[in-house]
């Protein structure tokens, strides 16, 4: 360690001149840290086009997936029941009546009081299912009691829940088939106390047509229906009469994907322009307020590349304007849902291939070759970015410990210095003493 004497012998201020002289040797050191901001803005910069473009071609995907098109809407003529259509649903429409709503099974023990004992010798079957499906579980009771018949079965993990309410005629034990349907059943044999059903489990049902008359009728244990149309859900509330379900396909649901695209472009657009922006100085000497891109080709192309994709439309279809796609002057993508309705309505199979191979294969590409995470365009250049960073980081380190020994070193230099100025002080104080002595012995 070294200890400064802080101009105690020179007068000077030595510590404000190691600073001075430091912080001039530190100027290399100062310009690599300019360039480490200059390089994060830029990687910043590179990162956020990407991130835009990656939307570009999550919605490109979203249009050119097998199934795109393959989206199908269910409609319900009924509040009380609900249809929901999976995708490549069969398109079409079923006329039925809810005849029937599933109902649990349930069923009560009635006890002359809450200590009565509710199994002969402390254990009871319960049998779940019916016919070659029913399941047979004997079970102990920790305590021979209604609420100890109940905690049995909750304990047990079966699909029968169990309670005891009070009654004005005392405790009732009552259980409850977690699950709707026939097939879920269930019966309590064992107790003191006779069990009696309360509500038998039941299917719902629908009924198309006459039954007699070439109708038929449609079963689940649940009032959820899947197999009544292809692709389609059927989900019942109330007993409903002559409920049409229709299935078409999800045209709507294409259009928003295309507004989604299209939207996705503009916001790429925009940002490359933000970016990318030439700037201009507002006055003599002022700096300028261009994009931290500003003059990039790999932007600048990709811009060129994604509005050229949709000027330049397909071959064998033509412009994209067809179909309610088009550029502005200001060069951003316009889409009009109502034009591609219509020109999806009267071809789809045309509409479709101009989207998959034409606009969102195009702008599919396009993203990819930006955005791959190997040799993507922009990936390229985020990890030049990011490996210059690293190494300017390196050199301002190095740096660090050079400015750190330059300045131990000055610090020496001048404590050798005000120590060697101290020495001679001293010894010309000591002479002028000697010196006054002997004239003043003389007089």
């Amino acid at each position: 360690m070294v200890t400064s004497l802080g101009g105690l012998a020179s007068g000077m201020d030595t510590t404000s001149l190691i600073n001075a002289l430091i912080t001039a040797e530190a100027a290399p050191q100062t310009n690599l840290k300019t360039k480490v901001s200059d390089y994060t803005t830029n990687n910043t910069a590179y990162q956020t086009v990407n991130n835009k473009m990656k939307a570009v071609l999550d919605a490109a995907k979203e249009l050119t997936k097998f199934d795109a098109f393959k989206g199908a809407k269910a409609t319900s003529s009924s509040t009380d029941v609900v249809a929901t259509a999976s995708t490549g649903a069969q398109t079409g429409d079923l006329t039925f009546s809810v005849t029937k709503l599933a109902a649990a099974h349930r069923v009560t023990s009635a006890f002359a009081g809450t200590d009565t004992p509710a199994t002969s010798n402390g254990t009871f079957d319960l049998t779940i299912g019916t016919g070659g499906d029913a399941v047979t579980t004997s079970l102990t009771v920790d305590e021979n009691t209604p609420q100890g018949v109940a905690d049995a079965i909750n304990k047990a993990g079966l699909s029968v829940r169990a309670s005891v309410v009070t009654t004005d005629s005392g405790p009732v034990l009552q259980l409850a088939s977690t699950k709707t349907g026939k097939a879920n059943a269930f019966e309590v044999t064992g107790l003191t106390s006779d069990a009696k059903v309360m509500s038998a489990g039941a299917d719902a049902e629908l009924t198309v047509g006459d039954p007699d008359q070439g109708g038929f009728k449609i079963s689940s244990s649940s009032n959820t229906f899947t197999g009544a149309m292809p692709g389609v859900t059927i989900t019942a509330s109330k007993l409903a009469t002559d409920v049409t379900i229709g299935v078409n396909q999800d045209t709507e649901g294409i259009a928003n994907k295309m507004q989604a695209l299209v939207d996705a472009a503009n916001s790429a657009l925009a940002q490359i322009s933000s970016s990318s922006a030439p700037g201009i100085a507002t006055s003599p000497g002022a700096k300028s307020s261009a994009g931290p891109l500003a003059g990039d080709y790999t932007v600048r192309q990709l811009a060129s590349q994604v509005l050229s994709t949709v000027s330049q439309g397909l071959s064998g279809f033509g412009s994209f304007k067809q179909m309610g796609v088009q550029l502005t002057q200001g060069g951003k993508l316009e889409f009009k849902k109502d034009d591609f309705l219509k020109a999806y309505a009267e071809d789809p199979a045309k509409v479709q291939k101009a989207v998959t191979d034409g606009l969102a294969g195009g702008l599919q590409k396009v993203g990819e070759t930006a955005t791959d995470t190997i040799n993507g365009t922009l990936t390229q250049k985020i990890k030049s970015g990011t490996t210059m960073i690293s190494r300017l980081n390196k050199e301002i380190l190095d740096w660090d410990t050079k400015l750190a020994d330059r300045r131990t070193a000055l610090q020496r230099q001048f404590s050798a210095m005000e120590s060697a100025l101290a020495k001679v002080s001293s010894q010309s104080s000591w002479l002028s003493s000697q010196t006054a002595a002997s004239n003043a012995s003389n007089s």
